[in-house]
C-alpha cells in the first residue's frame, strides 16, 4: 500500500466517495447479467455488452442471443457445466469459454454466476459477472522482455491447466491442445497429443501445422521415433535444431523435412506411475530449452495427463454403461404390417450414469400391435437392472392376453414385489392397424402427442394412474387404477412416445420442452426417420444431459368410407376398467363405420351381452366387433359356459331377465352359436347407407 501524502490529510472525501458497485464494476471491465431461468430472459449491463462485443440492438434479451459470439462447441460446454450447477444443487460456478468478436478474432472469456433458489430449492436466477480473460495482469515495473515471456508462459500453462480440469472427454482434452489461444501462446507452431493404445502409439490431434501424415498415425511403442522413445523412457525429448531432428531420428526426417520446424519437444504423459500418452511441441525457433521452460513445459503435460487419464477413464465408464443398458433394450425393431416404426435412445452424457429409459415393440394377433415407453427412477446400474426386468415382464403380461389397465396393474406389483425401492414411469398403447382404434394406458409418464397427416399435432390427454412400484390407495380393488383412454388413430396419423430426458431444460417447466417438441413436430420432416433425428438433434440436445428414448408409430394406409375391423376386447372378471373401455371402443368404431345414428343402440346391446357373460359364467369372455360381408356391424361375446341363454319374462319389479328381450329389440337380428366347450351370443346391425 503506497504511503498517505501527509499533505493530502484533513481533505474532504470526493462527492462521490465510496465508488458505486456498478462503477467499480465497469471500470475493472467487469460485466454484469440477471438471468431470469422461468422466463429465459436476461439483463446484460453496457460493460457485460462490451464483453460480448456485442451493441444494444443486438442483444435480443435472452440467453439464446448469445450464441450470436459463443461458438456451437463453446455453448454446448458452458450449457453442461451451468446445467450441472443447477442439477447437483451448487449455489456457484465460474466457467472460462470461448467466444467470437465481430471481425472473428476468437477470445478466452471468464465467467462467474450466483445461483438463487425456492423453498424448495427450485433454481429460478442466475446473478453473476462476465470478463474478459485474455487481459492477464502485468507488472508495469518488468523490465525485461526474458521477463515478460516467462510471466506469459506460466499464465499459459496456468490458464491451460485450469480449463483441462473441466474436460470430460478425450475430445475436449485435444479440442484445448489444438487452440491457437490456449498452446498457440508458447511460440508453438504445431501441437501433438499420442494416446498409448496397446503396445502403439495413436496420434490423436495435431495442430495448425498440418504436420499430421496417415504413416505415422498409428507408431510402435519400440520405435525409433521421439514420441515413441519418450512413452518408452518416460523423459522428455527436447531437439534444438534441424540437423537433430535427421541424426537422432531419421524415420521421422522426411516428414519433418518441408516443414518450416527447428526445434521440437516432446513429452510424456503419465499418470499414476505409468505412461498414457505423449505431446508433442514443434516451434521455428531455432535455439535450446531453458531449465525454466523445461520445467513450465513438464508441469503442464502433468496436468495434460491427469486430465487425459479422467477422460479415458470417463469414456471407458461411460461406454460400458451405455452398452449395459442397450443390451437390455429391444435389438431389432419388427416389421409391422400397416405401419412403420422409428425409435431413438440416447444415453447419458455423465460418466457411468446410466438410466432406466427403455421402449418396446409387441407384435399383437389380429392385426394388433403394442408399443410402450418407460422410465426407471435412479440413475445406476441397478436402475437398468431393474429397466430389463420390467421391460419382459410387461411384455409377458401383455402378450398372454391382458387387458393394458390388467398388465400395468400386475407389472406394479411385480416391482413392488422386487423390494428395489424404485418406481417407475410407463405408457403403453395397444393399436388395432385394421379399424385404427387405440388404447392408451399411463403410470405417471409424460402424455403422448399425435402429429396428423396435414402436419398438425396435439398433446393427447390421458387418464393415468400412479407410477409402477407405488402402492394403490387403500380399498381399491386389483385391477384398479390405471383407466384406459381410446381414440382412433386415422391413416397417416403419428404417435409420439417420448421419455423426460428428449424435453428437460435446465431451470425450466416441462411445459417448456413439451411445448418446442410440439413445434419440432410440427415443422419437421415427413418421412418417419428423418423426423426421429430431428427430434433427437434439435429438441434433446437443449435438454439436460439426462438419457432419452423416443418412439414415433405411424398408422398406414387410406381412409375408406367404412373401416374393416375386427375389434377384439378382453373380459376379465373383476377388472372394471374393461367392459368401460370395450364400451368406448365399440361406439368409436361404430361411429367411424357410418353407423354414427345407431351408435347408442349397439353400445346398449354389447353391454347387455358382456354383462351377461360376467354375470353368468366364471371365466370372463371376449367380446369383438366387425363389419360382415353383407355390410352389417356384428357384436360377438364369446364366454366359458355352454349353457344357452333365452329371453324370459321379468317380473315388474325385478332387476334381471330384460337383457336378451332389449338385445332382440334393438338388433336387426341376433343369436347364439356353440363354440367349443363355451358359446357365443351375437346381434348385428343394418347399416345405413353412406351419405
Amino acid at each position: 500500500m503506497a504511503e498517505r501524502d501527509p499533505t493530502r490529510a484533513g481533505r474532504p472525501a470526493p462527492q462521490d466517495w465510496p465508488a458505486r458497485p456498478e462503477l467499480s464494476l465497469a471500470l475493472n471491465r467487469l460485466g454484469t447479467f440477471d438471468w431470469d431461468l422461468d422466463s429465459g430472459q436476461m439483463h446484460l449491463d453496457p460493460t457485460a455488452l462490451e464483453v460480448f462485443d456485442l451493441r444494444p440492438g443486438e442483444w435480443g434479451g435472452t440467453a439464446g442471443s448469445l450464441r450470436l459470439r459463443i461458438p456451437p462447441g463453446e455453448d454446448a460446454r458452458l450449457d453442461a457445466r451451468i446445467a450441472q450447477a443447477l442439477k447437483n444443487g451448487r449455489a456457484e460456478y465460474g466457467a472460462y469459454f470461448r467466444i467470437r468478436l465481430r471481425d472473428g478474432t476468437p477470445r478466452w472469456t471468464h465467467t462467474q454466476g450466483h445461483i438463487l433458489r425456492a423453498a424448495d430449492g427450485r433454481p429460478y436466477r442466475v446473478i453473476g459477472i462476465v470478463r474478459d480473460a485474455s487481459l492477464d495482469p502485468r507488472d508495469p515495473g518488468a523490465p525485461t522482455e526474458q521477463d515478460e515471456g516467462r510471466r506469459r508462459m506460466t499464465g499459459v500453462v496456468e490458464r491451460t491447466t485450469a480449463i483441462l480440469a473441466h474436460a470430460r472427454t478425450v475430445n475436449d482434452v485435444t479440442d484445448v491442445l489444438k487452440d491457437p489461444e490456449a498452446l498457440g501462446h508458447l511460440g508453438a507452431v504445431s501441437v501433438m497429443l499420442g494416446v498409448v493404445d496397446g503396445g502403439r502409439i495413436h496420434l490423436v490431434a495435431e495442430g495448425q501445422l498440418g504436420s499430421y501424415v496417415p504413416e505415422i498415425e498409428y507408431t510402435r511403442i519400440d520405435a525409433q521415433f521421439p514420441m515413441s522413445e519418450a512413452v518408452r523412457t518416460l523423459r522428455p525429448v527436447f531437439l534444438s535444431s534441424r540437423e537433430e531432428f535427421q541424426s537422432r531420428y531419421p524415420m521421422l526426417w522426411p516428414y519433418i523435412s518441408p516443414l518450416d520446424v527447428r526445434s521440437g519437444a516432446y513429452l510424456p504423459l503419465i499418470a499414476q506411475g505409468r505412461p498414457i500418452g505423449a505431446l508433442g511441441l514443434l516451434y521455428a525457433r531455432e535455439d535450446g530449452f531453458a531449465a525454466e521452460e523445461r520445467n513450465l513445459l513438464v508441469a503442464l503435460c502433468s496436468g495434460i495427463a491427469q486430465s487425459l487419464q479422467r477422460a479415458i477413464l470417463f469414456e471407458q465408464e461411460h461406454d460400458l454403461a451405455e452398452g449395459l443398458q442397450r443390451a437390455m433394450l429391444p435389438r431389432s425393431i419388427p416389421e409391422v404390417p400397416g405401419a412403420q416404426i422409428a425409435v431413438r435412445y440416447r444415453a447419458a452424457r455423465v460418466g457411468r450414469d446410466i438410466g432406466g429409459d427403455w421402449y418396446d415393440v409387441i407384435p399383437l394377433p389380429d392385426g394388433r400391435i403394442g408399443v410402450m415407453i418407460g422410465d426407471v427412477e435412479g440413475h445406476d446400474t441397478d436402475a437398468a437392472a431393474v429397466m430389463g426386468q420390467l421391460r419382459i415382464v410387461l411384455r409377458a403380461y401383455i402378450t398372454e392376453g391382458h387387458t393394458p389397465g390388467t398388465a400395468m396393474v400386475r407389472a406394479s406389483a411385480f416391482l413392488r414385489e422386487l423390494e428395489t425401492d424404485r418406481f417407475a414411469t410407463c405408457t403403453y398403447a395397444e393399436v388395432d392397424l385394421t379399424t385404427g382404434m387405440l388404447q392408451l394406458v399411463r403410470a405417471g409418464h409424460l402424455d403422448p402427442l399425435v402429429r396428423r397427416g396435414d402436419g398438425s399435432c396435439h398433446r393427447v390427454v390421458v387418464a393415468g394412474g400412479l407410477p409402477l412400484g407405488l402402492p394403490q390407495k387403500d380399498g381399491r380393488p386389483p385391477g384398479q387404477g390405471y383407466p384406459v383412454t381410446a381414440l382412433e388413430l386415422h391413416p397417416g396419423e403419428t404417435l409420439l412416445l417420448c421419455t423426460d430426458g428428449l424435453i428437460e431444460r435446465p431451470g425450466l417447466d416441462l411445459d417448456v420442452g413439451m411445448r418446442d417438441l410440439m413445434a419440432a413436430a410440427r415443422t419437421g420432416p415427413a418421412d418417419l426417420e428423418e423426423l426421429a433425428d430431428l427430434l433427437c438433434d434439435v429438441v434433446g440436445d437443449a435438454g439436460s444431459g439426462d438419457d432419452m428414448a423416443l418412439l414415433l408409430l405411424r398408422r398406414h394406409g387410406t381412409p375408406a368410407p367404412r373401416g374393416g375391423g375386427p375389434l377384439r376386447q378382453q373380459l376379465t372378471p373383476g377388472d372394471q376398467d374393461a367392459p368401460a373401455t370395450a364400451r368406448h371402443l365399440i361406439r368409436a368404431a361404430a361411429a367411424a363405420w357410418g353407423a354414427w345414428e345407431r351408435a347408442d343402440e349397439i353400445e346398449l346391446a354389447a353391454d347387455e351381452l358382456m354383462t351377461n357373460a360376467l354375470v353368468h359364467t366364471d371365466g370372463g369372455g371376449v367380446v369383438m366387433l366387425r363389419l360382415t360381408p353383407e355390410g352389417r356391424i356384428r357384436v360377438e361375446v364369446e364366454d366359458t359356459s355352454s349353457a344357452l341363454p333365452r329371453p324370459r319374462e321379468a317380473e315388474d319389479w325385478s332387476l334381471s331377465g330384460r337383457g336378451l328381450l332389449l338385445v332382440e329389440r334393438l338388433a336387426d337380428a341376433w343369436g347364439v352359436e356353440p363354440r367349443g366347450g363355451g358359446k357365443c351370443v351375437w346381434c348385428e346391425f343394418e347399416v345405413p347407407p353412406a351419405g
